[in-house]
């Protein structure tokens, strides 16, 4: 695939419509009513939560942006599915959260969101889609053309004073919320244990938060590895999102 413009239009769409038909099962069904499967993941409660409806959501995106795969000869990286390698190997990649914030979800909070980004071999986020199903917000990200929510610009707007404290949610809307709740910061330190989120958590958001004016990084201000051979789990390198680079410096 190449950066023509008519693919970047295509393939914003088609996230676009990958992740409301997401949001659109989400939202058919309490969360409160549904049984965790459980999985084997990170050692959090968090990590390891998942419902049918996690595995809907990616049947629902997949449904969607399969023909773009094989049109495009892109790779895929999704949470409900083995990492096939696929994006090594191709110089694109889809990388889906089907359903972050899954915990939030089966206990009927909000916080939770549908995570579609598309990614270059080399780590960088091309397009980011976030939909937060609970308000029905959708924000979205081209590489250099800045943020955007429900189609209007979204940017930083930072009042001064003390930082806002963001509630409890995914890792995606706590993210979100480091532009919307201005000034504000998020960070996961580093850690031995598996978890801290992982690539599809924050690769979508990642570009929505740069484009809007915010700042994203690992803890130790390297850029964010998003197609990291090591491992899918940011705990060994942990991660801040901040409404500005001087927030950073002045809390941290």
């Amino acid at each position: 695939m190449t950066d023509k413009v008519v693919n970047k239009i295509v393939l914003l769409k088609m996230a676009r419509e990958a992740a409301l038909a997401a949001g659109k099962i989400i939202s058919s069904v309490d969360g409160s009513t549904l049984d965790l499967i459980g999985k084997e993941a990170g050692v959090s409660e968090a990590s390891n939560a998942l419902t049918e409806i996690d595995l809907k959501a990616e049947k629902a995106i997949l449904e969607v942006l399969n023909p773009t795969i094989e049109k495009y000869d892109l790779g895929l990286l999704t949470e409900e599915s083995p990492d096939d390698n696929s994006r090594f190997e191709k110089e694109y990649f889809w990388c889906i959260d089907p359903l972050d914030g899954t915990l939030q979800y089966s206990k009927g909070k909000p916080g939770y969101s549908v995570s579609i980004a598309l990614i270059k071999k080399d780590g960088t986020v091309m397009i980011g889609v976030v939909y937060d199903p609970a308000v029905k917000n959708l924000y979205h990200a081209v590489k250099g053309e800045g943020a955007f929510k429900n189609d209007n610009s979204f940017k930083v707007i930072s009042q001064p004073g003390e930082l806002n404290e963001i509630p409890i949610a995914g890792a995606v809307m706590m993210a979100i919320n480091t532009i919307e709740m201005a000034p504000a910061v998020f960070i996961k330190p580093p850690k031995e244990s598996l978890g801290g989120g992982c690539l599809w958590d924050y690769a979508a958001v990642s570009l929505i938060s740069f484009e809007a004016g915010g700042f994203n990084s690992q803890y130790d201000g390297r850029p964010l590895d998003l197609n990291s051979k090591d491992s899918l789990y940011m705990n060994k390198v942990g991660t801040i999102f901040a409404s500005s680079k001087d927030l950073v410096r002045e809390y941290l």
